[in-house]
């Protein structure tokens, strides 16, 4: 079995952002020259996440409008966790166990084997701090 580990930083202007890291997700396949495998793509903080879905600002919109409005409101003061530890980022823990800290891409063929929309995403919950992405490519 061929294996390939790879790390992405992230460093975000702002608190919340999603980026598309699918390009990111091949060059670690490529480097390993796998064919018939996958790779694990895995956010490496409890306050972002790892996902799959349709590259299109409108729906990252929505995404982060359904966390903030029906999942985890940003508002500190609501929050046990921020009261014991003095941060003010529990939301963001939450937003994280919602959407999943990581995925597994198949890959067929020596490609991606990706539905005809599907990318893969890096959702920043709370950022403008660095934080890592494990990129793990197995396979033959």
């Amino acid at each position: 079995m061929k294996t390939h580990t790879s790390y992405l930083t992230f460093n975000t202007k702002k608190r919340q952002e999603i980026i598309d890291i699918t390009e990111e997700v091949e060059k670690c396949r490529a480097t390993a020259a796998i064919n018939e495998g996958m790779v694990l793509v895995s956010a490496m903080h409890i306050s972002a996440s790892v996902f799959v879905n349709d590259h299109e600002p409108g729906l990252w919109k929505d995404i982060l409008d359904w966390l903030e409005n029906r999942i985890a409101p940003w508002s500190p003061d609501d929050y046990r966790h921020n009261s014991g530890t003095g941060e003010d980022n529990a939301a963001a823990h939450l937003r994280s166990l919602t959407i999943g800290h990581e995925v597994i891409v198949p890959v067929t063929k020596g490609k991606l084997d990706f539905g005809p929309w599907q990318r893969v995403f890096y959702g920043e919950w709370d950022g403008q701090r660095p934080k890592r992405v494990l990129l793990k490519a197995m396979g033959e």
